[in-house]
C-alpha cells in the first residue's frame, strides 16, 4: 500500500516500465528504476525528484495515451514530485501552502511590501523617503543597516532551517545514509550533472516541450535562471564582506564587483524566468501537472520581480524614486526568503540530492560489474 493514489499510480508505471525498458537511455530515472524490483514510497519520491520532466519518454512510449495502459510518466512523476514538496515541508502545518502556492506568495509579497513601506515612512519623515539620496550609506538613511540586517537575517535563517529540515525528511524517506552526502565522487558527479542540466536533453536530442520536436530552449532558460540566481547571491555575499571586513558601505559604484555581479545576475533573472514562463505556456498539456502550475508561475514571477526591482533601484538610486524602489525590492526579496521552503525553490535542492544518490548507485553498480 502507498501513502497516496499518485504514488500507487507511479508504482504501476514504474513496474510496467521495468518490464519494457525501451526508454532506459533517455535519462537517469530509468537506469535508477532498473536497480529495483519493488518500489517503496521513498523510492518513488526519489525517482520523481530525479525526473527532469523533459517529456521524451511520453513521446517515445508506445503505450502512451490513448493506449489502454495509459503510460504518462512525466505527468505522474510531476504530481508525485509536487506532493513530495508538501510532504517534506517544515513545519508541517505550513504544508498546505503548496495547494495554492501562487496566491499565498502574492499575498506574502504584498504584505511584505506594505510593511516595508510603512516602516520606512514611520522611521523617517516623508521628506527623506521621497527625496533624492546619494553617496555611501544613502540606503540606510531610510532604514538603519542593523535593523535591515536583523530582519533579513532572521528571515533567511528561518528559510535555511525549514529547508534543512525538509532535506532531512527527504533523505530519511529515500533511505539513504547521511554518509553519502560527504562522498566526494557522488557530490562531484551530481554537481556536474546539475550544473549542465544533463538530464533535460531527452537522451541527447533535447526537451520535448510543445510537441514531438526536441529543442534545448528550456535548458537554456533554466541556465539563465540558475546562474542568474547564483550571481545575485554572490553579489550579496561580496557586499556583506565589503561591509563587515572592509568597512565599505553600500551603495557601490557601477564598476565595483557587487554591482557587476548583481547586474549580470539580474539580467539572467529577467531573461530566464520570462523564457521559462513562455515555454510553460506552450507546454503540451498532456504532460503538465495543472494543479501545481500556480506554484511554478509564482516562483518565476518572484524571481523576475526581485531582478526587476533590483535593476530599477540600481538605475534610479540617486533619484527621488529610490526610497519607494528600495521598499519594493526589499519587500519582494523578503517574501522570496520566507516562502522559499514552501515553493518551487525546493525542487532544485531535492533534485540535486536525487542526483547525488543516483551517482552513488551508478558508481556502486559499475564497481560490482
Amino acid at each position: 500500500m502507498h501513502a497516496t493514489d499518485t504514488l500507487a499510480e507511479a508504482d504501476r508505471l514504474m513496474t510496467l516500465c521495468n518490464s519494457c525498458r525501451y526508454c532506459e537511455g533517455l535519462c537517469a530515472v530509468f537506469p535508477a528504476m532498473e536497480m529495483r524490483r519493488d518500489f517503496l514510497d521513498g523510492d518513488l519520491n526519489y525517482l520523481a525528484n530525479l525526473c527532469h520532466s523533459c517529456g521524451a519518454c511520453y513521446h517515445d512510449c508506445q503505450f502512451s495515451p490513448p493506449h489502454e495502459f495509459n503510460m504518462n510518466v512525466p505527468k505522474v512523476l510531476a504530481q508525485a514530485r509536487a506532493e513530495s514538496y508538501a510532504a517534506y515541508a517544515w513545519p508541517r502545518p505550513l504544508a498546505p501552502m503548496f495547494e495554492r502556492n501562487g496566491l499565498k506568495i502574492a499575498i506574502a509579497a504584498a504584505l511584505s511590501v506594505a510593511v516595508f513601506i510603512a516602516g520606512f515612512v514611520a522611521w523617517s519623515d516623508p521628506a527623506v523617503l521621497f527625496a533624492a539620496q546619494s553617496g555611501a550609506g544613502s540606503f540606510y538613511r531610510l532604514m538603519p543597516h542593523n535593523t535591515m540586517a536583523l530582519i533579513f537575517g532572521l528571515g533567511f535563517l528561518y528559510a535555511m532551517v525549514a529547508i534543512g529540515m525538509g532535506i532531512r525528511l527527504f533523505w530519511k524517506d529515500i533511505g539513504e545514509p547521511a554518509a553519502t552526502l560527504v562522498e566526494p565522487p557522488s557530490i562531484w558527479q551530481a554537481m556536474k550533472d546539475a550544473s549542465t542540466l544533463r538530464y533535460l536533453d531527452g537522451g541527447g536530442v533535447g526537451c520535448m516541450n510543445d510537441g514531438e520536436r526536441p529543442t534545448d530552449t528550456r535548458r537554456v532558460y533554466h541556465h539563465f535562471t540558475f546562474y542568474g540566481f547564483l550571481l545575485c547571491f554572490a553579489a550579496t555575499s561580496v557586499a556583506t564582506l565589503y561591509h563587515y571586513l572592509l568597512g565599505r558601505i553600500a551603495p557601490y559604484p557601477w564598476y565595483d564587483l557587487p554591482v557587476l555581479l548583481g547586474t549580470l545576475g539580474g539580467v539572467g533573472l529577467l531573461i530566464g524566468p520570462v523564457g521559462l514562463l513562455m515555454a510553460k505556456s506552450k507546454r503540451d498539456p498532456a504532460v503538465v501537472d495543472e494543479k501545481r502550475t500556480g506554484m511554478d508561475v509564482a516562483f518565476l514571477a518572484m524571481l523576475f520581480m526581485t531582478s526587476l526591482t533590483g535593476l530599477g533601484l540600481l538605475v534610479l538610486r540617486e533619484t527621488p524614486a529610490m526610497g519607494v524602489l528600495l521598499a519594493l525590492h526589499l519587500g519582494v526579496v523578503f517574501a522570496l526568503f520566507i516562502t522559499m521552503p514552501y515553493g518551487k525553490f525546493v525542487h532544485g535542492i531535492y533534485r540535486f540530492l536525487a542526483l547525488v544518490r543516483y551517482a552513488k548507485e551508478k558508481r556502486m553498480l559499475e564497481m560490482g560489474a
